[in-house]
């Protein structure tokens, strides 16, 4: 008799699921056998890699294209899901993006758009399945914010400030889950492969220059394993968590002065 896989039975939701770390955290859920729900703006990107994975794990896949960042998004997905007789038992939330330069180096919308799709839908998500997860005893929302979220940053301030909100929000959403069976995990990478690089511009600062870059796989499977283990918070590489943690101890001011050097542009 084959074994039965933890996530048989279940469903996990993936936003920003058509390309780098949302792919293979979709992947890692359909390994352990959760059906899947994948959302992106591009329908023809998150169906081939609906057919990939339904195809090589024998799970169910969905495909929404959904524009999380327009006013709503979030509201208007689970409204696709529900017409469409489906459940969601873990929400991951991988949706967002960055723009790299002072804050008024891009449009206004560019940084209102940022905080609309990395923070408001993240947060609409969550309030829309949190109270069912809870009821169920089971399931949960695994976050993807960045180490960016540890410290201020200068020449990227709107992005760094975003996934600040998303680790402190994950964090206290991890205690109100305390012992009700959910896990609550905020995935923190540093510089991975991934088309985010190319959308924010962040190939060009000097910490690109200076960073070991991690594939989007590694990662991934990282920040699954972490949630799976209910761990609050996982910073992908030694390195990196070094770094996140000695943060607390550096001057505030010298801080941000590395900070603004480190995302200066490369010469």
């Amino acid at each position: 008799m084959a074994r039965r896989k933890p996530g048989e039975g279940q469903t996990a939701l993936v936003t920003g699921a058509s390309a780098g770390i949302g792919v293979d955290l979709a992947e890692c859920f359909a390994k352990d056998g959760y059906d899947l729900i994948l959302t992106a703006r591009s329908e023809g990107a998150l169906a081939e890699v609906a057919n990939r994975l339904a195809g090589q794990y024998g799970v169910k896949t969905h495909v929404i294209a959904q524009d999380l960042g327009a006013y709503g998004g979030g509201s208007a997905l689970a409204q696709s899901i529900a017409a469409r007789g489906l459940n969601v038992d873990v929400v991951v939330n991988n949706a967002g993006y960055g723009h790299a330069g002072a804050l008024t180096s891009s449009d206004l919308p560019t940084q209102l758009g940022m905080i609309d799709l990395n923070v408001r839908a993240l947060v609409e998500l969550t309030y829309i399945y949190w109270d069912r997860m809870i009821a169920n005893g089971k399931g949960g929302i695994l976050n993807v914010a960045s180490t960016a979220a540890f410290q201020p940053g200068p020449l990227m301030a709107n992005y760094y400030a975003s996934k600040a909100y998303v680790l402190s929000f994950s964090e206290a959403m991890w205690e109100e889950a305390r012992g009700t069976g959910v896990h609550v995990s905020c995935l923190c990478p540093g510089p991975t492969v991934s088309k985010f690089r190319e959308r924010a511009g962040t190939g060009k600062t000097r910490l690109a220059h200076v960073s070991k870059v991690m594939g989007s796989m590694p990662v991934a499977r990282m920040g699954y394993e972490a949630w799976k283990r209910n761990q609050r918070v996982k910073v992908t590489g030694g390195r990196n968590a070094f770094q996140a943690g000695m943060v607390k101890y550096i001057p505030r001011a010298t801080l941000l002065k590395m900070v603004r050097n480190i995302q200066s542009p490369a010469t």
